[in-house]
Parts: C-alpha cells; structure tokens; sequence
C-alpha cells in the first residue's frame, strides 16, 4: 500500500489517477487537466517533452548509473562544467545529490565544516521565519513551518531550535541578529525572494544585499536555497544573479522535473577550506545516486532548452499575463494576491475558504493543489495564454460562485 506525501492517511480523498501527460495536461480516465502547479513546481518543460525523452533513452543504453566513489562519466562531468558556465560569480564546484532536502543537508554540512576546517567554533545558523527547506532532519530545524514539522518538537535531538535562530524578513532583524550572533553564526540560509511551502511569501532584495555585507563582513557563509526559486521561478534566472551566494542549492527544475536529482554548488572560497593534505578536511558525504547519468543527461538538455527558446521570455509573459487577469480582482474573503514571476498567490483570511476547490478546479479541467490557506499557480513555463487564463478564471469562478 502507497503511503502518501502530507496526508492523514485515514481520511484521505482518493487521489486522482494519472493515465498520460503531456504538455501541461494531466489525462485521467475521465479528464484532460491543465498542470497549474508543475508537479510541486519542477515541470518547467511540461510533460513528454520528446529531446527529454530522447535524452534519457540515449543515455539509458549506454548506462543509467554508476557511482561517483573512484567512477566518474561524461553526463556528469559536462553537467558540472555547464553549470560552472551557467551560474554567476565563482559558484564553480558541484556536489550532487538526489534530492533537494539533502541538497540542502549537504549545504548546512559544507557550511559547519568550512568553519571546524579553519578552527573555528561556529555552531548557529540563521534563517527566516516561515522557512521551508524540506523534511529531513536539519533541513526541518532551519525550517520554520510547523504545518508541516509540528510532530518534531526536538528536531535536533536536543532542544528545538538550540542550532538555528529565526528572523523576519526586515533589515533591521536582520542587522540586530548579526550584532548579537556573529561569532557564533556559521551560515544563513534563504529562499531567495520568495518562500514557497511557507505560503508564496514574497520579499525585496534589498535584504538580501543586506545579508550579503553583513555575511562577508562576519565571514558567514550565505546559501540561497533556489531548488523552488531557480531557472525563472522569480522572474530571475536565479536570484544569485542579482545578489551573489557562497554556497547554491538546485533541485526540481535542474532535471525538468524528468528524474529527481539536485546540486549544491559552492564557491572557491567554501572549496578551498577543503582543499588540503588533511584527510580530515574532506567533505565526507557520498548519495548512492549523486551524479546519476540519466538525470545528469536530461539536465544538460533541458538548460540547453531553457536557454534556445528563451525561457525567460516566456516567464516575463506569464507574469504580465497573471498581473493582468488578477489586476481588481477582490473578494472580502481574501487577505493578499501575491504574483512573481511564474508564481500567484491568492491567501485567504480562513483555510476553510479553500475547501473543496481541488474538486470545483478537476471538474473544471484544472489541477490544483491549494495548501493551507494559499490558492496558487506555478504553472509550465510552455504553457499558452488560453490555458493560463483558465486557471485563473477557474480560480475566480470559485470566489464567485461560492
């Protein structure tokens, strides 16, 4: 028996069975559905995309996997040399990993090791309120969301948030946990601009050129969690492009959403502390499945797709498309539309204003997956005008006629 993702199982609707995909549509036995989430937003491509597809098959017979332990291959390495190529500044040193939650592990862990590596004694991180940075164990105590980690009271074994300190998204927080924690602080870690599980939540970057003087004055390592954030979701094609982070952390999108896999990409300064004749010194970390090559394939196809049609283009569309269809939109029910980029929000006042939307969106030939008290869209980046505009008038519809 299935055990699914966030639900009470006893009570679970039944989910809706998947036949075919393509494009952005879902095909049900019964029903042809728009994608308005990209499959928990890593679908960029949409689905069956025949070069992914190709790119795959092509690797699959040759080989689909060997470790990284004493093996290496070509997937892997063209895929680290593209990224080197692709990411801003000097984010030129890859580890893999096969998913984003251990992607992110793998980024706490560089981090308190680059410090123990110097000699310093530097126990604390700092992260946002409402941060979301996956499910493992210290990616849940950087996290800041108890809807999800409610159950987990002594993340860490000890005492709750006894290695992480949390902050608003305001410079003064933000200037005030630098004045007390600086010696103490090994990194700080953010979703950059927009915080997704957290609920859509959206910020200027003026904070984030903040935390980055801040970071460099006190030699505190800063990591941009963009495995939600990255290739376009934020209007950006990585917010490292506007400010720059010493470590970054990919996922979902890396592969197209075709393979799970991801990356932390560190910069020479986080490398070299590493770099040594101590073995000690060594980043001992090693994913069975780090550097996959069918996931390795598919991600140097899919950025060579990003980058050939225009990606961003088409991003920019879908945010004046979102901003024009929401513009006046209002409803005493609802407490805040939020639009970035390839993401809208609509939050609501009452969580229970959202239910029995996923049903009211299906019969109308959309898939949604409202959370909490979040309505939203993150939708394909192929996706055409008519087909956004129906995710939007369904989720208008809904406020309308209920």
């Amino acid at each position: 028996m299935i055990w699914y993702p966030y639900q009470q199982m006893k009570n679970m609707k039944e989910p809706y069975k998947i036949e075919d995909a393509e494009g952005v549509y879902l095909y049900t036995k019964d029903q042809k559905l728009i994608d308005s989430v990209s499959s928990w937003w890593c679908m960029i491509h949409g689905y069956k995309h025949p070069e992914l597809t190709a790119a795959i098959k092509e690797q699959a017979d040759k080989f689909c996997h060997v470790m990284l332990g004493g093996l290496t291959h070509e997937p892997v390495q063209q895929l680290s040399a593209k990224l080197q190529e692709f990411l801003p500044g000097d984010l030129d040193y890859c580890f893999f990993s096969d998913s984003g939650s251990v992607a992110v592990e793998v980024s706490l862990k560089m981090a308190l090791q680059y410090h123990v590596n110097k000699g310093n004694k530097r126990p604390l991180v700092l992260a946002l309120n409402r941060a979301y940075h996956g499910d493992t164990f210290k990616a849940m105590e950087v996290g800041d969301d108890e809807d999800y980690h409610f159950a987990f009271e002594q993340k860490d074994g000890v005492d709750q948030k006894a290695g992480c300190i949390h902050i608003p998204t305001t410079i003064p927080a933000l200037e005030e946990a630098f004045a007390r924690y600086h010696d103490q602080l090994n990194s700080f870690i953010v979703e950059p601009l927009l915080q997704g599980a957290g609920g859509m939540q959206m910020y200027d970057v003026s904070f984030l050129q903040r935390a980055r003087e801040l970071c460099s004055q006190y030699d505190v390592l800063l990591i941009f969690d963009e495995v939600a954030t990255g290739f376009g979701r934020t209007g950006n094609r990585f917010v490292a492009d506007l400010v720059l982070p010493d470590i970054l952390v990919l996922g979902k999108a890396l592969t197209g959403g075709y393979i799970g896999h991801a990356a932390t990409v560190a910069n020479h300064k986080v490398y070299d502390a590493f770099y040594s004749d101590d073995d000690r010194k060594a980043l001992m970390h090693g994913p069975t499945f780090m550097g996959n090559a069918l996931a390795c394939a598919v991600a140097l196809k899919g950025i060579e797709i990003f980058e050939r049609e225009d990606y961003m283009a088409k991003i920019k569309r879908i945010d004046a498309i979102s901003r024009r269809e929401l513009a006046g939109f209002a409803d005493e029910r609802i407490q805040e539309i939020r639009i970035m980029g390839g993401c809208a929000c609509i939050e609501v006042k009452n969580p229970d204003t959202l239910r029995g939307y996923q049903q009211f969106a299906y019969e109308r030939g959309v898939f949604s997956r409202p959370f909490l008290s979040y309505m939203y869209s993150m939708v394909p980046y192929i996706i055409e005008e008519e087909q956004l505009v129906k995710i939007f008038d369904t989720m208008k519809a809904w406020f309308k006629e209920h």
